[in-house]
């Protein structure tokens, strides 16, 4: 495998692909959501992020890296890390709630580590992903006025904004995703996965709106268990457990039609690998490597072979 080594922060138009990949503790299984699974200790994801060639990660949930932003810098540099960004679930549509001193204190932990982007997500303000409520036209006026609000601070501290699409939050579906877009200023995280489990079309966003994505999350899913969660046989949870997301390359999103959008557009920041597991025990090395392990290994051999592919095609009309 190619190793993925760089000067994670910031990247830039010129910078390769090899160089613009990093990780994520979800892919370990590390997850905000109470009862979620096993939590595997920083240590043992950070060593493995670490040999996996990786030079960057999010920052993972709260609670995962220490909380003084000194310490949590200093803890990723001491596994040859760089931090690229962190995932902020808060609510955004509730006009008696101020979203802002919550986001700003993940933007100090971001700004003291050198990162570049915040991950907002508009969270229901209930546990979980599996149940949300519908938003009135108050509450969107709210949300989109709070992520305009969120964007200003962010760009006063040197850090891109961005909201996340995400299955079981305000923002899920390719529908509320466009609203987002054409009602605030906000830069987009596009999120693969969950776009297309939201009912989405990945693809077309990219292609469509690459002027828009600042962030990038790379998943793969099956699409029989993102139609389950859909009709609402399974539950989102559910549908993790089962094995909803896969190694890119292994699913149904089309991630070289992503990448290339993307990359002939000048897209220049990263590309965050996510697959979204739930362990019920710390991962086992009775093959050669732990799962966790091997799927990002795969995900990362795979993002190299389609990036390598569209810079050899050249400019082509993915993003017309």
């Amino acid at each position: 495998m190619t190793a993925v080594s760089a000067e994670p922060t910031p990247p830039g138009a010129a910078t390769p692909v090899p160089d613009r990949i990093a990780g994520a503790p979800i892919s370990w299984g590390v997850c905000e959501v109470p009862g979620w699974g096993y939590q595997l200790e920083p240590g043992v994801v950070l060593r493995q992020m670490h040999q996996l060639g990786l030079a960057a990660t999010e920052f993972g949930p709260e609670g995962f890296l220490p909380d003084d932003p000194t310490a949590k810098a200093a803890t990723l540099a001491g596994y040859g890390l760089k931090a690229v960004g962190q995932f902020v679930p808060v609510v955004l549509h509730d006009p008696g709630h101020d979203p802002l001193p919550e986001v700003e204190r993940a933007m100090a932990s971001l700004v003291t580590a050198g990162a570049s982007t915040v991950v907002i997500a508009a969270a229901t303000g209930q546990e979980g992903y599996d149940e949300r409520p519908v938003l009135d036209e108050s509450g969107w006026s709210t949300l989109l006025g709070n992520l305009d609000r969120i964007t200003d601070a962010a760009s006063t501290r040197g850090l891109v904004a961005t909201l996340h699409p995400h299955v079981g939050t305000m923002v899920e579906s390719g529908e509320e995703t466009a609203r987002v877009l054409a009602g605030s200023r906000i830069g987009l995280c596009l999120d693969t996965g969950h776009l297309l489990i939201g009912g989405g079309d990945p693809v077309a966003v990219a292609q469509q709106h690459p002027e828009r994505i600042a962030h990038t999350h790379l998943k793969d899913v099956r699409i029989d268990w993102a139609r389950r969660v859909q009709s609402g046989e399974v539950t989102y949870t559910e549908a993790v457990a089962g094995g909803m997301y896969v190694p890119l390359g292994q699913g149904d999103v089309d991630v070289k039609a992503i990448v290339t959008a993307l990359e002939d557009s000048g897209y220049a920041g990263w590309y965050v690998l996510e697959q979204d597991c739930i362990l019920t025990g710390a991962p086992t090395t009775e093959s050669a490597e732990p799962k966790p392990v091997a799927d990002v290994r795969a995900s990362i051999e795979h993002l190299l072979a389609v990036a390598g592919e569209a810079a050899a095609a050249g400019p082509s009309a993915a993003g017309a």
